[in-house]
């Protein structure tokens, strides 16, 4: 029915998009990537800095922050303006050497994340970007965070560890059992969906306990919460069709 109503307001039969990759030098170019959620080694944090006079672009100065990391595994091909995700947050690389990396805190990341609260000496879940021709063990993880989730319970099953985590009304919608979410950078299967108490749970096996931050948290805490990114251009191409359908079903009423 609903099928039929839309092809009745237009139909359902655009295109679908191609992705045209171009070839460099006669070979097939290799895209930048996004993440995994495979946390690679967990960093931690030597300086986190307000800088009150940063150059900008156009010679001026403003004030900013700027985060040092201390790793291993995520400096092994590191470059200049290479992108390093840092408790899931998607980062630029503007100094490294043998032992750690320094990058830019952006306003709107400062906003969104936790990571204004990191102090010198806190552990941090860090990646290197993803080849686009790498093995992905996790999902597509972009290094966007939309918001943070408190952590409201963390509770021992065996050698697991059940978390519960409180996030902003507005991600509820995009949060479904056995769906991807990304944790502080750590891509998680959810297991289980209240929407009337606003909350959704998730377990860590004993091997992943051991690699990522957030058994080391604790109740009250913030985690970075990125919600499963194809949800969101679901509802995005569906908002098109659903007010065509919307329309059509107020002028079938009328008659």
């Amino acid at each position: 029915m609903l099928l039929a109503l839309a092809r009745a307001v237009g139909g359902l039969h655009a295109a679908a998009p191609r992705i045209v990759v171009p070839l460099l030098a006669g070979r097939a170019a290799v895209a930048k990537a996004m993440f995994s959620g495979i946390v690679e080694e967990m960093g931690k944090v030597s300086k986190l800095d307000k800088v009150p006079r940063l150059k900008q672009w156009d010679g001026t100065v403003g004030e900013g922050w700027e985060l040092e990391v201390e790793a291993t595994v995520a400096l092994e091909g590191a470059s200049l303006g290479c992108s390093i995700a840092v408790n899931g947050v998607c980062l630029t690389v503007t100094e490294f050497d043998k032992h750690k990396f320094k990058v830019g805190l952006a306003p709107e990341t400062i906003r969104r994340t936790n990571l204004e609260r990191l102090v010198p000496g806190d552990p941090v879940n860090v990646e290197r970007a993803l080849p686009a021709d790498g093995r992905n063990s996790g999902h597509f993880v972009q290094g966007h965070v939309d918001d943070i989730g408190i952590i409201e319970e963390l509770r021992p099953d065996g050698d697991s560890l059940w978390v519960r985590v409180r996030p902003p009304a507005r991600l509820m919608p995009y949060i479904v059992p056995k769906g991807f979410i990304a944790i502080d950078g750590t891509s998680l299967t959810v297991c289980n969906v209240n929407a009337a108490e606003g909350w959704f749970d998730f377990m860590l096996i004993a091997f992943t306990q051991q690699k990522v931050v957030i058994p080391k948290k604790a109740v009250g805490d913030a985690v970075n919460l990125e919600v499963d990114v194809l949800a969101k251009y679901v509802e995005q191409g569906l908002k098109a069709v659903t007010a065509r359908l919307d329309a059509l079903e107020a002028k079938l009423a009328k008659q």
